[in-house]
């Protein structure tokens, strides 16, 4: 039996037209074809979308997820959310965390590993007021610390500058202590408790820690080993995509900022403005070995000294086997620069 457009063919200015909608038919079915194929991916940011996140809404913005083979849904974290839970319970595929949290996963036997990083730096540190010069220049301050920072930083910064437990007060993420007191430093993250300072026209300073030696990663991917191991090739692609969208972001962030404004309407645009130029002024995407090595990289060195902190800290039993906590196979040969 002919086909319709065999038919067709035959037949004159009618089959004309049929030709034109077999073909417009076919090109569709391809399209279809073509979108049902693309290997699903969900990642589950840390936070709210903010300007931290913009190269993975960038990656989605600018279709370089698509363009991969992807199709990436994003959701956001929050203080409601456990992320852990969903990657395990296979809800998320990749999940923004941190080192801490793996190499704590681990040590409860839970099979996580980092498949990439989005900064060569952990994002925590210390607003003071304009009056000081360093993080070794606190001795006679009171520092502020939230119940989480007792589990990871405060330890390290304790240790390195000798300061006492007596000195410290809780942080209740109200910044008025600090406003009304210049004696008071505090924590926050530089897009956030300076941005704060700035709306008050309090001048401040602040210090990254990991510019003096805090050594974890900061807003890394994190999947389950599984997903690494029986998913490499979506796993590859989708690191490659999400660092050409950080470098993308980095230079015109401006689809990605629609995307976040989407998800986190009160995301104001001065704040997403101020927290990409920290990030521009504190390299933490291209800064340390990313600078050479491409962003995205991750080195044993550094996880070694993120684990030697944690277990002499008294954070993480020495046992835990810290190399499982990462792959570096994703990032090491991409050598994306910005």
């Amino acid at each position: 039996m002919p086909t319709a457009i065999a038919t067709a063919a035959r037949t004159g200015p009618v089959a004309r037209v049929s030709v034109a909608t077999a073909a417009a038919l076919v090109s569709v079915v391809l399209v279809s074809t073509t979108a049902l194929a693309a290997d699903k991916v969900t990642l589950l940011t840390s936070w709210f979308a903010q300007a931290e996140h913009g190269g993975f809404y960038q990656a989605k913005a600018t279709g370089l997820y698509e363009k991969a083979g992807l199709d990436v849904t994003i959701k956001m974290g929050g203080p409601q959310v456990n992320g852990m839970q969903l990657l395990l319970a296979g809800e998320t595929d990749v999940m923004l965390g941190y080192d801490f949290q793996v190499l704590k996963a681990l040590e409860q036997g839970f099979p996580l590993t980092t498949i990439g990083t989005s900064f060569q730096y952990d994002l925590q540190g210390m607003m003071t007021h304009d009056d000081v010069k360093s993080l070794a220049d606190l001795k006679d301050k009171t520092i502020l610390v939230a119940t989480s920072g007792r589990t990871s930083w405060w330890p390290w910064l304790k240790g390195k500058y000798q300061y006492t437990e007596e000195q410290t007060r809780p942080y209740t993420f109200n910044l008025q202590p600090f406003f009304a007191d210049k004696n008071v430093a505090q924590q926050g993250y530089p897009s956030s408790e300076p941005f704060q300072a700035k709306q008050q026209g309090m001048p401040v300073k602040f210090f990254l820690f990991a510019h003096d030696g805090y050594p974890p990663y900061g807003t890394t991917m994190v999947a389950t080993r599984s997903f690494a191991e029986k998913n490499p090739d979506v796993a590859a692609r989708f690191v490659k995509a999400s660092l050409e969208g950080w470098k993308s972001y980095m230079s015109n962030p401006g689809p990605a900022n629609v995307l976040i404004k989407a998800d986190n309407p009160k995301m104001p645009d001065e704040q997403i403005a101020f927290g990409i130029e920290q990030m521009k002024v504190l390299k933490v995407i291209d800064g340390g070995d990313a600078e050479k090595m491409g962003i995205g990289v991750m080195t044993e060195a550094r996880w070694k000294a993120t684990y030697d902190y944690m277990v002499s800290s008294g954070l993480l039993k020495p046992e835990v086997d810290w190399k499982a906590a990462f792959t570096d196979r994703f990032v090491k040969d991409l050598k994306i620069s910005m």
